[in-house]
């Protein structure tokens, strides 16, 4: 029997982003859950009454304008929150209520620390499992390039790690990071199994919409092969850009890996065809091919832990936590 799941806010990346050409598919919970034969999506909910007629087209289950009747009248076993971070609590606490085995929680995982504490409370009890849509945990590029860092045997020990992160070319600075670099702090953390800290910033101010921040913090305990203890991590973070940059460069002792979108190169250190007794990096390997699967098997994560209770999700409301922790480090609230 199919496990029944419902989704709460039906906007883009609930279910309009499906109608993307270019994106990969599934790129939407919608999407992910209708593609999943051991699944069946049986309801949606929005206060748009718009957004609900399309989601009824598109994929002919029941709408409702409140979760709670949705809940109260499906009884999904999971719930996907695709609304504002204000109110993931909110539904959080109402699929706890309503018996839902399962919250898949779009990121960021809530607009405080404090939200975002009580989120992780109520997965850490055990009533209820919260998974944070940081997709890129789900992405096999990512996973790749994590088993390459993790071993180290191509690259050797980790030096350091370098983001980049431009999303717009007058939107806020604050805005992109709030939105964007959540998944660039939280991968960072996963392809190096570290902590996460802020120490200073420099260059524009948060609150801008020119100009190029520069966040200077650490990666603290890594669990890949480092060079010591705490790896040195700078977030660059524009704006004036008009196209999307976002992507992570690890250097290492023998090469360097890049990753971001569209970016997926390897590089090692040969003997220079420049100068004598030195070396020069040399990419051996560049782009991913194949389907990334990251939304697929972002809803298998849910899945399984729908099934057995004791599974634990690959990116969890502690995941999310700690990525709210070092936004609230950086200062970066509204």
């Amino acid at each position: 029997m199919a496990v029944k799941a419902a989704i709460a806010g039906l906007g883009r990346i609930a279910s309009l982003l499906e109608e993307d050409r270019l994106r990969e598919k599934p790129c939407t919970h919608a999407g992910a859950i209708a593609a999943n034969p051991a699944l069946v999506l049986c309801a949606g909910a929005d206060m748009d009454e718009e957004r609900r007629r399309l989601f009824a087209e598109k994929w002919g289950t029941p709408v409702y304008g409140d979760a709670e009747t949705m809940l109260r009248e499906q009884r999904p076993q999971i719930l996907h929150i695709a609304t504002h971070p204000d109110s993931h609590g909110r539904y959080c606490a109402l699929a706890e209520q309503y018996g839902v085995s399962v919250v898949v929680c779009e990121k960021p995982l809530a607009n405080t620390l404090w939200g975002a504490r009580k989120i992780a409370a109520l997965h850490n009890a055990g009533n209820i499992t919260v998974i944070t849509n940081h997709e890129r945990r789900y992405a096999a590029d990512y996973r790749r390039a994590r088993d390459i860092l993790l071993r180290g045997e191509r690259l050797g020990p980790l030096c350091g790690v370098r983001g980049t992160l431009c999303a717009g070319k007058t939107r806020r600075l604050l805005d992109v990071l709030w939105h964007d670099g959540t998944h660039l702090a939280d991968a960072a953390m996963f392809l190096t199994g570290a902590l996460l800290k802020h120490r200073r910033s420099f260059g524009s101010g948060l609150r801008g919409r020119t100009g190029t921040a520069y966040l200077f913090g650490s990666l603290e305990a890594p669990s890949v092969p480092a060079a010591s203890g705490s790896l040195p991590f700078l977030l660059e973070l524009g704006s004036d850009r008009d196209h999307l940059i976002f992507e992570l460069e690890f250097s290492c002792e023998r090469g360097k890996l890049r990753i971001g979108n569209g970016i997926f190169e390897v590089w090692e250190s040969r003997e220079s065809p420049y100068a004598e007794k030195f070396k020069s990096l040399e990419k051996i390997e560049e782009g991913f091919t194949g389907k990334t699967g990251y939304f697929s098997s972002m809803v298998d994560d849910a899945l399984s832990c729908a099934l057995d209770k004791s599974h634990v999700p690959l990116s969890s409301a502690t995941d999310g936590l700690r990525v709210i922790r070092y936004l609230h480090a950086i200062g970066a609230w509204r």
